[in-house]
């Protein structure tokens, strides 16, 4: 049995699963495909012809803990999800993000509040955006890698499985952390391999190639192949490789 509130609006040839609740003034495309044991919280805007798989939550209002770095600051905006969306089986995003058209989510993955992303991006497989990030048209990020809060990734960056980025050099253990976290920033372009490791702050500029399993302390240069533990600079990267 699926409960559906009085206010919430669906277009026409919705098609909605079992067990599933829509809260109040949830607006629903015409043409979507919400599946079974889904959540959709109140306010949700989910745009037409969006997919949205079995056990999904959407518009979940967040409850920092008592110790997060990340606190809430005003009420949040309904998530929106445009056009041709896909999110995966047992996703969660919350309020306050925004989802651009032809953008897939899936399975397992977490999209945390005030976080944008663009236009057909995929988002992999056990992926976590935290808070305040920022991800540009056509960005992939492979599964299972963790993009920190207050990092912004631009436009046709890859992102390989199991990257890790952060954004605390104090590790939480000052006060003085507060006024200096900041996550990476990786330009137009870019590619990062599998299992590295961004530093707090760190630059990654247009078209540089990180090497898979490189540990990344400084600002790169565009275009540049870096790899090692720390990253160096080996060489440019080859005409025929650039965008």
């Amino acid at each position: 049995m699926n409960y559906i509130d009085p206010s919430a609006f669906l277009g026409s040839d919705v098609s909605v699963g079992h067990f599933t609740v829509i809260e109040k003034d949830v607006r629903i495309g015409s043409g979507a495909v919400i599946g079974n044991r889904v959540t959709i919280h109140e306010g949700t805007i989910i745009g037409e012809n969006t997919t949205v798989a079995d056990g999904a939550v959407l518009g979940k209002p967040p409850k920092p803990g008592k110790t997060s770095t990340v606190k809430l600051t005003g009420t949040l905006p309904p998530l929106e999800l445009a056009d041709d969306v896909t999110i995966g089986a047992n996703c969660v995003v919350y309020r306050g993000a925004k989802i651009g058209p032809g953008t897939l989510i899936a399975d397992l993955a977490s999209v945390r509040e005030n976080v944008e992303i663009g236009e057909a991006v995929i988002v992999g497989r056990g992926v976590t955006v935290e808070n305040y990030v920022k991800i540009g048209t056509r960005t992939k990020i492979q599964s299972n890698s963790y993009i920190t809060a207050y990092t912004t990734l631009e436009d046709h960056v890859f992102i390989a499985p199991c990257v890790t980025t952060t954004n605390d050099n104090f590790m939480g253990r000052t006060e003085e952390r507060f006024d200096k976290i900041k996550g990476a920033y990786v330009k137009k372009g870019a590619r990062v391999g599998g299992a590295s490791i961004i530093l707090p702050g760190i630059t990654i500029e247009e078209e540089t190639f990180v090497a898979a399993g490189a540990l990344v302390t400084k600002d790169t240069e565009p275009k540049a192949l870096i790899k090692g533990v720390p990253a160096k600079f080996v060489r440019s990267v080859d005409e025929r490789e650039l965008l």
